[in-house]
């Protein structure tokens, strides 16, 4: 069996004002960081013999890592589109809509659609390429929504959709 892998699809190019910001701040940070790292490394390679030397394979290992961020930063920065304005029709539900949903079983939650690159399951933030955001888009309040995840079908009612910056 070989190796080959399909790559990846394109992720959407949408993104945030907020998301854009943190973006932007973090290659700031990084790079930053790598200045800090580029020192200890070298003041590690001149303690000598570098095969046996942890100090120098961590900071290589570091640097390594902050290259490959900022790298990938560098690249996908220039081509996000930010997302600022609210749509025409606030009743469905678009990029950066704020959404909260009722299951079968009567239990709430709270989601927000927003770019890949700013995704976070902890606050509620579900990317656009998400099975569910796909199966949300477009829909209005009372819409029953249909979600095909990895555990199966899952069925739940839109109750809300807002499109201010924070949830209530």
């Amino acid at each position: 069996m070989g190796r080959y892998r399909p790559p990846e699809p394109k992720s959407s190019l949408y993104i945030t004002r907020q998301g854009y910001e943190a973006l932007d701040a973090e290659a700031k940070a990084l790079w930053v960081r790598r200045r800090e790292v580029t020192k200890a490394l070298t003041a590690a390679a001149a303690e000598g013999d570098r095969s046996e030397n942890a100090e120098y394979i961590y900071r290589k290992k570091e640097l390594r890592e902050i290259d490959r961020r900022i790298y990938y930063l560098q690249r996908r920065l220039p081509d996000l589109k930010v997302v600022g304005s609210v749509p025409s029709d606030t009743r469905r539900i678009f990029f950066g809509a704020w959404i909260t949903l009722e299951n079968g079983a009567g239990k709430k939650a709270l989601y927000r659609i927003v770019g890949p690159d700013e995704f976070s399951p902890e606050r509620g933030w579900i990317s656009m390429d998400s099975p569910m955001a796909k199966a949300l888009i477009k829909r209005t309040i009372d819409d029953e929504v249909v979600v095909c995840l990895p555990e199966g079908e899952v069925c739940y009612w839109v109750i809300d959709v807002r499109y201010d910056l924070a949830p209530q």
